[in-house]
């Protein structure tokens, strides 16, 4: 202890369990007698890490002990915790309150609304909060740092800047001082001036009043200036001590020195990069502000139980050196260049990477029964080695736990919120009626089978106008849901759902509103839907802790929004609400970040992510402070925290056992290899031990064996299945991919549209359909109403914003051709006779059906003219002459044999009016399959029908009455629709196919 002349300052190397090592020596010294370790006080940097001091004592405890009191003064609520376990110092009578962090949040929000001006432009709600939280973050960066904001005021060089950093110093400036109003008002201050304010009362109480009992501050490497003041105090105390972590007590003299200067000012020249990045640098400002000189830092004369060899403290201090000093590594010696226990992985990618961890510490788990740590700062890769472990039953304890937007919970607030933002559009609306909370009792399977029909009704192009739309949908779902009954169920089933959902569908009519309102209807909402289970378990309790926080602090400002505003600003405040589950996880196994990892301790420690960007982070400049700005009040360089990312890998390497990892590519590209590990590489050489062995389990545990060769599906359904009435657009498909028919007439598999989709080819072929018959049987072919209709589509809900602006300049070209063409041939003689309408024949027993675009009556009177409208390029003359595209010919089979009710004649123009562009470079033109004049390919009209009657009964025979096997993709040159691609496995075969010559 300290005699109040000497400093009693030690250091635990990080060759030795921090942890293990600190209890061992305290017990050592004030354990003999009973209950004298119970009077110790431990200022701890974080709960986490007094948790693992905890179970340092457990384990050296043979006999029970009583625990000290432990306090962590590097929490925000520090208020709490020194208020009870120093009781007999107190905060003293002027210390005012701290504000509520969201408190805080939301009235900085409402002063970002007011000064929006000095930003030049108007700001939305989810840039206010942005905003909030960045200002939030500066004020306590510089109140960490006890720097007065009137220091900005006194820097000369805001003439320098650029523009935009001389905008948003002012805007900072007239922020802060209108929050420091709102505090005086409110009687309050930031919770980091009332967190440095209770270190200054503590450090002058314990510096004029010595505490009686222990005082001992360990771990704690934080370089504030009131926690240094702090920690100087306790160890010049009388019976206080300070115990720091991994300082470098055998780094030479003369690189030590080089650490320099350790102040940051105007006045003080800028370190080089270097230094600044040292793992010792933030240690040897702490020191400085202590006051204490290396040289009186003690070594800690204890170990743990679990030490790694004393040679690896040096190696980790050789592979740290600075750039300028690493030429020293040519004068050691093989035994200070390698490390043994230490293992490293370079994997292909990040899952590769992962899963290789994951052996490992399946391994060290159930091989050796050893405590196992992986430490990244990666958390997309602590998310991949926590599901791999799950593959195992090892469900390992995640430190940073959950964001409670990936959980339910958040998962269905979100979705909901996306309900109201999008005006209740399929997606968001069906993704919120599957989710798994929802009407999660003993009716959740008649809930889901009104959702599936519901799903049915909403395929296809969206439909918007809330559920006055989705009402239309589910009535017009005529072929999706033919049962007439079934759709009224689904009516009735969604008025009762829109009864549930009252609160916001108010909500999202009124337009805007405030967002303690917004807030409040979504929590009844979900309450409606989902009952109190959404509250229940540690993610609903942590959902509903947020809501209530926030829809109360959010009542007391002027903070109005629109709904769609609200997906993203329910997102930021669920990103930032960690789900940790209290127990049920691995008592051996834990992922840590690397905060949350100082001063634990692991038999195997594995350290994962090791490329530059993710370990060390690129550091963040703050957005609102010009570098040189934050340089001149004497914020420290953003490269400082490279410097505690280096000092975190130094005491991570300090386990018995260390394995190093990285990828050497990441999802955007090639990644470069953290400067940490290339200089680990660069001084060890060839004696780094590479980790082979994990890689080829990884690759080999879920390598794909090769599987059997897929032949082309043939399938042979028997003689009563084969016969099946056909449309007269399905011969097409018959011929050029028989079992794609076999998929749809036979299984009867019929393709879904995409919910939501965008308008397809098919769709806007059936909406134009539908205007051309409208023309006929209701408009009387009046030119003017035609245009009309087609304006009336482009308009309606279904026609989406996209397809307004690139289709209808061709859309209405080709309508007006259309128009103007009838007329021209009506004046010709021409007679539109039928539009859309079904005819039938029966070809030897088989029924042909179709529905034809449009039948004209020629000059002479009768002869007939068989139309098919066409939104694209129409079917070559070829593919016409070869049988695959048939339906102008199977049309003039049926009008031939009286089919179509009402018409009959002789056909013989057999045309395609095609709506695309023409050769004038307009849009809209006649075409006619036939080979005359000109043309080479087609069929001669006299002999269409003929033909086409050939090609239909040699399908019948072949495939309907005969035993011709429904092969996949027989034509597979000719284009045709790849619904059924997946059932026939076509990427499995196509391609890879032997034929006999080659067997």
């Amino acid at each position: 202890m300290a005699d109040g002349t000497r400093a009693s300052v030690y250091s635990i190397p990080a060759h030795r369990g921090f942890a293990d090592a600190l209890a061992t020596g305290l017990i050592a010294r004030f354990g003999k007698e009973t209950g004298e370790l119970a009077r110790l006080t431990l200022l701890v940097p974080n709960q986490r890490a007094g948790r693992a001091i905890t179970e340092a004592f457990v384990r050296q405890a043979e006999q029970g002990l009583l625990l000290p009191r432990m306090v962590a003064v590097g929490d925000i609520d520090l208020a709490e915790s020194l208020g009870s376990a120093l009781d007999n110092i107190g905060a003293g009578p002027d210390i005012p309150p701290a504000v509520e962090p969201v408190q805080r949040l939301f009235a900085l929000t409402e002063i970002i609304g007011e000064a929006g001006h000095l930003l030049k432009g108007e700001l939305s709600p989810t840039e206010k909060l942005r905003l909030a939280r960045e200002v939030a973050a500066t004020i306590d960066s510089l109140l960490v740092e006890e720097i007065p904001p009137a220091r900005l005021g006194e820097i000369d060089i805001a003439d320098e800047l650029a523009d935009h950093w001389r905008t948003s110093l002012n805007f900072f400036e007239g922020v802060h001082g209108a929050w420091q109003k709102k505090l005086a008002s409110l009687g309050m201050i930031d919770a980091a001036d009332r967190r440095n304010r209770l270190l200054r009362h503590a450090a002058r109480k314990w510096d004029t009043q010595p505490a009686q009992y222990p005082i001992i501050a360990v771990g704690i490497t934080t370089a504030a200036p009131a926690i240094a003041t702090l920690q100087k105090t306790i160890a010049f105390m009388r019976h206080g001590m300070v115990v720091l972590p991994d300082l470098d007590l055998a780094l030479d003299n003369d690189i030590w020195d080089t650490l320099e200067p350790v102040e940051f000012g105007p006045d003080v020249p800028r370190p080089a990069v270097g230094v600044v990045t040292h793992p010792q640098y933030h240690l040897k400002l702490l020191l400085h502000r202590m006051g204490v000189n290396r040289d009186e830092v003690m070594r800690w004369a204890r170990s743990g139980q679990s030490d790694a060899p004393a040679q690896r403290a040096h190696v980790i201090s050789n592979i740290f050196l600075p750039a300028e000093e690493s030429s020293h590594w040519r004068g050691l010696d093989a035994r200070a260049r390698s490390v043994s226990q230490l293992k490293v992985i370079e994997a292909a990618n990040p899952e590769e990477e992962a899963l290789a961890i994951s052996i490992r510490v399946r391994e060290a788990l159930e091989v050796k029964g050893d405590r196992i740590a992986v430490v990244t700062p990666d958390r997309q890769l602590a998310a991949r080695v926590s599901a791999h472990l799950k593959r195992w039953n090892i469900d390992a304890d995640d430190s940073a736990g959950q964001a409670l937007s990936v959980v339910p919970e958040g998962v269905l607030l979100i979705t909901l919120a996306e309900c109201i933002s999008e005006d209740f559009a399929p997606v968001s609306l069906l993704g919120l009626f599957k989710h798994p909370l929802v009407q999660s009792g003993d009716d959740r399977a008649q809930w889901l089978r009104q959702v599936r029909r519901f799903d049915l009704a909403l395929r296809g192009p969206r439909r918007t106008g809330g559920f006055a739309a989705l009402r239309q949908a589910i009535t017009d779902a005529k072929r999706a849901l033919p049962d007439a009954k079934a759709r009224e169920e689904l009516l009735a089933w969604l008025d009762s759902v829109e009864e549930l959902m009252q609160p916001v569908i108010v909500l999202g009519k009124a337009g805007g509103t405030q967002l303690s309102d917004y807030l409040s209807a979504l929590r009844d909402t979900a309450t409606a839907l989902c009952g109190t289970r959404i509250w229940s378990g540690v993610a609903g309790r942590g959902a509903a802790d947020m809501l209530s926080e926030i829809e109360a602090e959010a009542a007391q400002v002027k903070l109005a929004m629109e709904p769609r505003y609200g997906p993203a600003i329910l997102r930021s405040f669920t990103d930032e609400t960690a789900i940790r589950p209290a127990y049920g996880k691995h008592p051996h196994v834990a992922i840590y970040g690397l905060l949350e990892a100082r001063l634990q301790q692991a038999d195997l420690v594995i350290c994962g992510g090791l490329n530059e960007g993710n370990w060390p982070q690129t550091p963040d400049i703050d957005p609102l402070l010009s570098p040189r700005i934050a340089r001149e009040i004497g914020l420290a360089p953003p490269e400082f925290r490279i410097g505690l990312a280096a000092h975190d890998l130094a005491g991570a390497m300090g386990a018995p056992h260390v394995i190093l990892t990285r990828a050497r590519r990441e999802a955007s590209g090639p990644a470069v290899a953290s400067r940490f590990f290339l200089r680990l590489q660069a001084m060890s050489g060839t004696r780094l031990q590479m980790d082979e062995e994990a890689l080829h389990l990884a690759r080999a545990l879920d390598r794909q064996l090769p599987a059997s060769r897929m032949e082309q599906p043939r399938p042979m359904p028997g003689a009563a299945q084969r016969r099946v009435d056909i449309a007269v657009t399905d011969l097409d498909r018959l011929r050029a991919d028989p079992f794609a028919f076999y998929a749809r007439k036979i299984l009867h598999l019929a393709a879904l549209d995409m919910v939501d989709a965008p308008p397809s080819p098919a769709w806007r072929g059936s909406a134009v359909h539908e205007i051309l018959e409208a023309w006929k049987k209701e408009d009387g072919l009046d030119p003017v109403k035609l245009v009309a209709r087609a304006e009336a589509l482009l308009m309606s809900g279904s026609a989406n914003a996209l397809l307004r602006t690139l289709w209808r300049p061709r859309l209405m070209a080709a309508i007006h051709w259309i128009a103007e063409e009838t007329q021209r041939l009506m004046v010709e003689g021409r007679e539109v006779c039928v539009a859309e309408i079904w005819g039938d024949m029966t070809v030897k027993g088989v029924r042909i059906s179709g529905k034809v675009d449009r039948i004209d009556r020629l000059a002479d009177g009768k002869k007939l003219a068989i139309i098919d409208y066409k939104t694209g390029s129409p079917p070559s003359g070829s593919q016409v002459e070869a049988g695959f595209a048939l339906q102008l010919g199977l049309l003039g089979m049926i009008a031939e044999r009286s089919g179509f009710k009402g018409i009959s004649g002789d056909p013989q123009a057999f045309e395609y009016w095609s709506l695309a562009k023409n050769k004038a470079g307009g849009f809209g033109y006649r075409d006619e399959p036939i080979k005359e004049s000109r043309k080479r390919t087609g069929l001669l009209r006299e002999e269409f029908i003929q033909k086409t009657e050939e090609y239909l009964i040699d399908a019948i025979d072949r495939w309907l009455l005969g035993a011709e096997p429904f092969t996949a993709k027989l034509n597979p040159d000719l284009p045709s629709y790849n619904d059924y691609d997946q059932l026939m496995r076509l990427d499995e075969w196509y391609g890879r196919l032997v034929t006999d010559e080659e067997t």
